[in-house]
């Protein structure tokens, strides 16, 4: 084994120290997440005629190095402080990209910069281009430090007029760009420049990339270091064994189309700990592929402690799908905080995707100002809400589906110690009629809300020391609903 650097070893003994501590609170089997290991040999990025002043695109100068190190057998790549704009970084293995206190990797807006590339996006393979942090069957990767990479995404993202002021609406506007039908998108064909009647070029819309995308990797490690304003989701292993993301900041503008922070999509031993969320979509979510597609990859997202994580803003503070289809089992969490989020915890799929859901575990959560559920789970997520009744046919018939390896199941599932100060309702479960939500405790919890708790299509649901403090309706309503008990 190669020598690693003296202050990677004291960083990662700190990890293994604090991993240690968390692996004897969560209630299964958790294995060891290994950490990479780099060598001692270090180059800086000036080396490969790197500029820090953003004058020019230092996308060789990148490409030069990772080359250079991996001819070497891996090693440090320090990025100082200062401006660097780039196009996509493409990772060798057993590499630590180490940005300074003080360095801003910029990512250029170019199009023709980005190459053609198949991956993985919402849960299906599909063209799009590469991502500006790339890895494709690496292993031993790091990003370390307390720089920063901003991916520029304005360039790319459509932005919905409901989601601006007049203001903000009007200066967005009055650039490049062009409306159609309340939706600005970054670029228009050339047939409008030249004043004919102009459409979007979806090109870079349809096309546009996560901003770190790593797949089939293993032993992974980002630390510390901020990424922002991704194109679409900001930071998605996917498929990879082995994933530490610690102390870092995920951010990406509140009106951010697609902008999740973090997808964590049919991973192995991952942990996420110590970070901060403020995002434009889900914040930390679990994802395992989507559909037909997704349930043939049996690779299933678990084994994954999260901890100490602060979302401030997001569509969901805690999430797992809605692309779930080859499952997800075995997920701790614990001591977080999400305030100002849409929703707080948030599970939803719909029938389709398939998968299980099991032992998700949910502890000390702190929440308030949550603008709708603090507590949501929907299995008729991006389709028709349940009537209480099953599903109609044409003539308004009731019809529930048999069960199919297209169902989806959610069960086993365990809250506690959830306090939730300000909500516009306390808990929304809205199972399926032929695969109801299946198994859940939620204990020592409190809920200050405007609306109580609204329960349909599960079974096996107990609360004990539940408090539910809602200003209108009743506490609790159920539909459909065997086998609820409160203690």
């Amino acid at each position: 084994m190669k020598l690693l650097r003296l202050p990677l070893l004291l960083m990662l003994a700190t990890l293994f120290a604090h991993h240690a501590t968390a692996q004897e609170r969560v209630p299964f089997n958790m294995p060891v997440v290994s950490l990479p290991q780099i060598s001692h040999y270090t180059v800086n990025i000036k080396d490969f005629g790197a500029k820090g002043d953003g004058s020019e695109l230092c996308t060789k100068a990148f490409s030069d190095a990772m080359r250079h190190l991996g001819e070497r057998g891996g090693g440090r790549l320090v990025v100082p402080a200062g401006l660097w704009l780039t196009g996509p970084i493409q990772f060798e293995s057993c590499v630590e990209l180490h940005v300074e206190n003080g360095a801003l990797v910029v990512f250029t807006t170019d199009y023709d910069e980005y190459p053609d590339v198949e991956a993985v996006f919402e849960g299906n393979t599909r063209r799009k281009k590469m991502s500006p942090l790339w890895a494709m069957e690496k292993h031993d990767i790091a990003i370390t430090g307390e720089g920063a990479f901003d991916g520029l995404g304005e360039a790319w993202r459509p932005s919905k007029r409901g989601k601006f002021t007049e203001g903000q609406w009007k200066t967005l506007t009055s650039g490049k760009g062009i409306v159609m039908k309340d939706v600005w998108y970054p670029d228009a064909r050339d047939d409008a420049e030249a004043g004919k009647p102009g459409k979007p070029d979806t090109r870079r819309v349809t096309h546009r990339p996560v901003l770190l995308e790593f797949t089939r990797c293993q032993r992974i490690l980002l630390k510390d270091a901020t990424f922002s304003n991704s194109a679409a989701w900001n930071v998605h292993p996917l498929q990879c064994d082995d994933v530490t993301i610690d102390h870092v900041t995920i951010r990406n503008p509140w009106y951010a189309q697609n902008g999740d922070g973090l997808d964590l999509e049919a991973c192995n031993r991952a942990v996420i700990r110590n970070s901060i969320f403020d995002v434009g979509d889900d914040a930390i979510c679990i994802k395992s592929g989507k559909d037909a597609e997704g349930r043939a990859w049996k690779k299933p997202c678990e084994n994954v402690v999260i901890e100490g994580c602060t979302v401030l803003h997001g569509h969901g503070g805690f999430v797992i799908g809605s692309e779930m289809s080859s499952g997800a089992r075995n997920i701790y969490v614990d001591n977080c905080v999400f305030n100002g989020t849409d929703t707080g915890l948030r599970m939803k799929s719909t029938r389709g995707r398939g998968g299980t859901v099991e032992k998700i575990f949910i502890n000390n959560i702190r929440m308030m100002n949550i603008a709708g559920d603090a507590f949501t789970f929907d299995l008729y997520y991006a389709n028709k809400p349940a009537t209480g009744k099953g599903d109609k046919d044409a003539a308004g018939n009731d019809v529930i589906p048999e069960v199919s390896e297209e169902t989806p199941c959610f069960k086993d599932i365990v809250v506690t110690n959830v306090v939730c100060q300000g909500a516009a309702r306390a808990i929304y479960f809205n199972g399926l009629p032929e695969m109801p939500l299946d198994n859940l405790t939620m204990k020592n919890s409190l809920f200050v809300c405007k609306q109580g708790a609204d329960m349909r299509y599960a079974k096996n649901i107990t609360f004990e020391n539940v408090t539910i403090k809602n200003s209108q309706g009743e506490r609790v309503v159920t539909q459909n609903v065997t086998g609820f008990s409160e203690k």
